[in-house]
């Protein structure tokens, strides 16, 4: 069998749509040395680098630089004249597949929020989603799905056969583990002007994230309460709207207690979740949620929220709050900073709770998608 599959994301700095293909590469290739793929790459620096690193090392393994538009242009033009060019017989998305594709697709779509929150996107990233992802779901063999939560909630919205979507949780990278690196917190303060313990969240700047809702939770906290003195760091990439994030830090007394890294590599990043005092993940909706499960990899206590996939991932290893509630932020801040033997306790769990999931166990079930889409053709 020969696969295809879009890794345009890889490179691009995308977060968790790049970590989840990366991931179910690096795992395919230490489970499957029989079939042959070829992966499809956007990014030039990237297309090297796993060229002359991951390609030498696993022979049945091709990298494709493709042209690097708009998604609207990239999947209808270039990756359609690419599989025209030089077939697959099983082509694996993330969303979006060719219109026009006759090779068997495995889509991986990861959440619907662009169709339960619009408001959340530009409407031109709404608009390409909505035109493009109904037809993908509706026309493809098999689609992975990353929790139950968004399993169902695919088979309600776009009235999909149950036995199409399959859930393939995303895994965890062994580099998010509890034991720190020697002076790993001076080298990190340093490196990011933190001053003392602090507060973390992870994830792009835009809407769906919820920042603005958390930073004014913290500020209201500092204000208000004077044993409540951690500084709140925020990692992540700018992306859509974000400019509401970058005036609420601005605005607020506590300003220069709020540090915005921007992107953070994977070499600093398990050291900001290792060293933090807990990690904060309000998000108004997620399929998985990936940070929450690398922070309890890291032995960091978790709060996230209450609402979409989150409870489903973090089971009963984290404190649950109503995104939609600013005192249910500042509650769960409170009691998760004064309270140590709360934090010990999710500490514990979330180290549990996190072994769940393993890319080898995603690539097991996503290479069974790709022998049912193969064999559904003939």
């Amino acid at each position: 069998m020969h696969i295809g599959i879009d890794a345009h994301a890889i490179g691009a700095q995308q977060g968790g749509n790049e970590t989840y293909i990366r991931g179910v590469i690096r795992a395919l290739a230490e489970l499957d040395d029989r079939n042959r793929y070829t992966i499809y790459l956007a990014e030039s620096q990237a297309a090297e680098q796993w060229r002359e690193g991951f390609a030498r090392q696993h022979t049945n393994f091709e990298i494709r630089l493709l042209p690097k538009p708009t998604p609207l242009v990239r999947v209808p033009l270039f990756l359609a004249y690419e599989l025209w060019k030089r077939p697959v017989d099983v082509l694996h998305v993330q969303y979006t597949a060719p219109p026009f594709c006759r090779i068997p697709v495995v889509a991986t779509i990861h959440d619907l929020a662009f169709e339960h929150l619009p408001e959340t996107f530009t409407r031109r990233g709404s608009f390409q989603l909505k035109l493009t992802v109904r037809r993908t779901a509706q026309r493809a063999a098999r689609i992975a799905t990353v929790s139950e939560y968004s399993r169902q909630d695919l088979i309600r919205t776009y009235h999909l056969p149950p036995e199409k979507v399959v859930v393939t949780y995303n895994g965890v990278e062994s580099q998010f583990t509890p034991e720190a690196l020697p002076n790993e917190t001076s080298e990190i303060h340093q490196q990011f002007g933190i001053q003392r313990d602090y507060l973390l969240a992870v994830g792009s700047l835009q809407p769906r994230k919820n920042l603005v809702r958390l930073i004014r939770a913290y500020a209201k906290l500092r204000s208000e309460n004077k044993n409540f003195t951690p500084q709140l760091v925020i990692v992540g990439r700018k992306l859509w709207l974000a400019d509401d994030v970058f005036s609420e830090v601005r605005r607020q007394l506590w300003k220069d207690d709020v540090i915005l890294t921007g992107y953070v590599s994977d070499d600093d990043l398990p050291k900001l979740y290792r060293q933090a005092t807990a990690f904060v993940y309000p998000s108004l909706f997620e399929g998985f949620g990936l940070p929450p499960v690398e922070a309890m990899a890291s032995g960091v206590p978790v709060i996230t929220s209450n609402v979409s996939s989150l409870p489903e991932i973090t089971g009963d290893a984290a404190l649950l709050v109503d995104p939609l509630d600013q005192a249910s932020i500042e509650a769960a801040l409170l009691k998760i900073t004064g309270d140590e033997t709360l934090r010990a306790r999710l500490r514990e769990q979330g180290i549990a709770q996190a072994k769940r999931f393993t890319w080898r166990e995603a690539a097991e079930k996503t290479l069974q998608l790709y022998r049912e889409a193969f064999e559904a053709r003939r």
